[in-house]
């Protein structure tokens, strides 16, 4: 079948390629620049030395954990361009790069270390002065006095939640020989003075009720004074962090490149860590295995040869009972409907790739029920600015394809909304007048703007995408020879030919211009064809058969009927644009005056706002979720399975990097 249908993965060839250890890490690192090796495990050799390897992932992660906590010390996104290739780095010892990571990050450590504390100094301060603050209004006393401990006496200034501290109160009461309480919103600040007798049971009391005493400085101040000193104080410590901070992100930004590069490399060596970790070790020998697409094969053979030298490469075509990764190669356009099709599935290796079908399928549909000039534009702009930022990684791949699914479907829905005529609903009629509307809108606008029209229209589409799964499906059976499925998929495909016209004359008394010869036949198919369909159910489920063929059939109607959910999305869609348009007129003229007009207008633009934004929220989501649900539910599962790996090469990133706080 034609690649602009349904296409086919590229072929894969299995390679094993062997190395004495001492050349392993050398054959890793050509793998890995190569970028096309798909790694899978190895049993053949009996593993070992794996302490040393766990020794080695070890230290890579701790240094990709420290790189990360130093590029967090960026306030915002940063888009860094690699300038420099990561395949310099990559290839020096790890020693050498763990030396230089520790001094770069160590540096930046310590000096958000110094920021951490700073930070805690000064919310104690605050803290502390809140408190005394309080107790300032009542009394003007010595912080060596808040906080004494003699012989005799103890003074001490507790802090409570302020709904505990009348029962705390009322049980430390008859200890206490004077005090002062302040009430704080939710907290309340007291200053008591105890016999020191009674120290242990005051305290205690204040611990139960959720209370804790405050640590006051040992200063010969009063609080006036301390609380003066504490503001010279707090403002010193916030311009010493305010510097902190700005040199801290100075750095970081002069070594952003730099930390970048080390991190990529290091994530590379993880990756080459994961792969040896895969591969088999004797005591002499390494050897690692997996898949390579077979145009790739030739061109990573000479690059060992050439890089490592002492090494041997094995090749072969996947035998029948394995199951290669699956390497997509679907043209770019049809491209980033991969990851529709991923959702339900990876293909599996000998399996067609139903992308380009669902491609075009996925972007008539969401074009159908958005088809409006204005919202497609909304869901572009979305596409573009909004919804990146809910992502972790908006340059990633597949938010990158996901990002060009909706420009697609976007742009198939702003051209039916130009044939259609559709801005914002119909608010391009209420200003300029239906007369006014270029002469080949009319039709297409009457189409997707009148239900039955839209209905049937919908219920065709439904017929041809139903029975394009259905004929795939029936292929599918042929090639796999499963009888069942092909006698079922005919009987399916052929009481619609003979029945259709039988069902159009009974029902809506519409004949076609054929001899009645020919009724009598579409009887007989009519009937053949329920017998095929039994028949075939019969073959795929045995005695179970004899109940679901009926499911087959009201299946077939129910799949086909499900269409229409295109024209309910789609009219849904115009009419409550064209609701808060009508709505948007109506409180435009409610209040008369040349004052009334401008406010009635000022209501009218933020009811066109807010009701279009919702509305193109609301239609955004349901066109793709209905325009997935078709894809899935009534065309896919009737012939696709899925359920492939991924082709996953081993390889070095090489795309910009997207630095997040």
């Amino acid at each position: 079948m034609a690649a602009l249908v349904v296409n086919t993965p590229d072929p894969m060839t299995r390679v094993r390629v062997l190395t004495t250890r001492d050349h392993s890490t050398q054959t890793l690192k050509t793998l890995h620049t190569a970028g096309v090796l798909h790694a899978e495990k190895s049993d053949e050799l009996r593993p070992v030395d794996r302490e040393s390897l766990d020794r080695e992932r070890k230290e890579v992660s701790e240094l990709l954990t420290a790189l990360n906590g130093a590029l967090a010390y960026i306030p915002e996104e940063v888009h860094v361009a690699l300038a420099e290739d990561v395949e310099v780095i990559y290839v020096r010892p790890l020693a050498e790069i763990d030396h230089e990571v520790r001094t770069l990050c160590s540096k930046l450590a310590n000096m958000h270390q110094r920021v951490t504390r700073l930070s805690d100094d000064v919310d104690e301060l605050k803290a502390l002065t809140t408190h005394l603050g309080s107790l300032e209004t009542v009394a003007d006393i010595r912080l060596t006095d808040l906080s004494f401990s003699g012989r005799y006496l103890v003074s001490r200034v507790f802090v409570v939640p302020t709904q505990a501290h009348e029962a705390a109160y009322n049980q430390i009461s008859q200890y206490l020989l004077d005090s002062i309480a302040m009430q704080r919103e939710e907290e309340t600040t007291f200053y008591v003075i105890a016999r020191a007798k009674h120290q242990a049971t005051i305290e205690s009391a204040v611990k139960g009720a959720g209370g804790k005493a405050l640590d006051i400085p040992a200063e010969n101040l009063t609080v006036r004074e301390f609380m003066q000193v504490a503001s010279d104080r707090i403002q010193s410590l916030e311009e010493e962090i305010a510097k902190l901070k700005a040199e801290i992100e100075e750095k970081t930004g002069e070594n952003s490149q730099q930390l970048v590069l080390f991190r990529e490399a290091l994530s590379a060596e993880a990756d080459r860590l994961a792969v040896l970790e895969k591969a088999s070790e004797a005591n002499y020998v390494t050897m690692i295995e997996g898949w390579v697409p077979e145009a790739n094969t030739e061109a990573m053979t000479e690059q060992l040869r050439e890089e490592v030298g002492l090494v041997y490469v094995d090749t072969r075509k996947p035998e029948e009972s394995e199951e290669p990764p699956t390497k997509l190669k679907n043209v770019s356009g049809v491209r980033p409907f991969e990851v529709i099709v991923n959702l339900f599935g990876t293909p599996r290796y000998r399996e067609w790739d139903p992308t380009p079908i669902t491609a075009y399928s996925f972007a008539v549909f969401f074009g159908l029920m958005l088809c409006d000039v204005f919202y497609a534009i909304g869901i572009i702009l979305a596409a573009r600015f909004l919804i990146r930022r809910f992502v972790d990684d908006p340059y990633s791949e597949g938010y990158r394809l996901f990002q060009r699914v909706l420009y697609i479907s976007g742009a198939v829905a702003l051209v039916l909304g130009l044939l259609a005529g559709n801005y914002l609903g119909d608010i391009y009629y209420l200003l300029f007048g239906a007369e006014t509307a270029a002469f080949f809108v009319g039709p297409v606008r009457d189409m997707l703007t009148d239900p039955i029209s839209f209905i049937i229209l919908s219920i065709g589409l439904g017929v041809v995408h139903v029975n394009t799964a259905h004929v795939m499906g029936l292929i599918v059976g042929a090639r796999k020879k499963d009888r069942g499925t092909v006698v079922n998929k005919i009987g399916l495909l052929t009481l619609q030919i003979c029945g259709i016209p039988i069902i159009l004359q009974w029902l809506f008394n519409i004949t076609l211009p054929v001899p009645p010869v020919v009724y009598s036949a579409f009887m007989y198919g009519t009937g053949a064809s329920l017998v095929a369909i039994v028949v075939g159910s019969f073959m795929q489920r045995g005695g179970l058969g004899g109940i679901f063929w009926i499911f087959d059939l009201t299946g077939l109607l129910g799949d086909i009927m499900s269409y229409a959910r295109l024209a309910g999305v789609g009219l849904a869609t115009f009419y409550l644009a064209a609701s808060f348009n009508m709505l948007a007129q109506l409180f435009s003229a409610m209040i008369p005056g040349v004052i009334g007009i401008i406010i009635g207008v000022v209501i009218a633009i933020a009811v066109l706002l807010v009701g279009h934004l919702i509305n193109l929220a609301l239609s955004g989501i349901g066109c793709f979720v209905h325009s997935l649900r078709l894809c899935f539910v009534e065309f896919l599962s009737k012939f696709y399975e899925g359920g492939g790996e991924e082709y996953s090469p081993l390889r070095i990133r090489t795309r910009p990097v997207l630095v997040r706080q």
